[in-house]
């Protein structure tokens, strides 16, 4: 186990705290412990479905993860809900490029690559929105891959071992 990112993503807590603090009343105060509990959480799941949609890419002798990947993982692991909300977000995302006349790179070698810095944060397409409730903001912005695939900034697991 690699401490050292381990330690990395339960410090870096803000954006999972913000999401926290939201749908709490204005007063609600979070302790520190649950931010820390519920990031090693959000870690641990991110490093779930990234192993889940890496094995699929290394059984199809691809080298990268896309975001049919990533919806795929979610569904066979039983996260149905979360990949039906995604596959919203995707297309509303992919809707804004065009609207914004944001072109897109041709596709290289069946999809795009993690990128770990995150790539530009542009508007989300559900800020000021309700969306029946579902959290998607800005700390879960896609980055413009090449093709009509979009990744997520997730980067290695709360573990370290990809």
């Amino acid at each position: 186990k690699n401490d050292v990112a381990s330690d990395a993503n339960i410090r870096n807590f803000a954006p999972v705290a913000r999401i926290m603090k939201g749908a709490l009343p204005d007063n609600a105060k979070i302790a520190k412990e649950a931010k820390e509990c519920m990031q090693e959480c959000v870690s641990e799941f991110i490093s779930f479905i990234t192993s889940e949609a890496s094995e699929k890419c290394q059984q199809e002798k691809r080298k990268t993860v896309n975001g049919e990947d990533i919806l795929f993982a979610m569904t066979s692991l039983g996260f149905e809900n979360y990949a039906e909300a995604l596959k919203i977000y995707l297309a509303r995302y992919r809707e804004t490029l065009v609207a914004r006349g944001e072109h897109q790179r041709p596709m290289t070698s069946g999809g795009t690559t993690l990128n770990s810095a995150g790539g530009p944060q542009e508007t989300s397409p559900f800020e000021g929105s309700n969306n029946g409730g579902a959290v998607l903001g800005n700390a879960m912005e896609p980055t413009e891959g090449s093709g009509n695939d979009y990744t997520y900034g997730v980067g290695q697991g709360a573990t370290g071992e990809y």
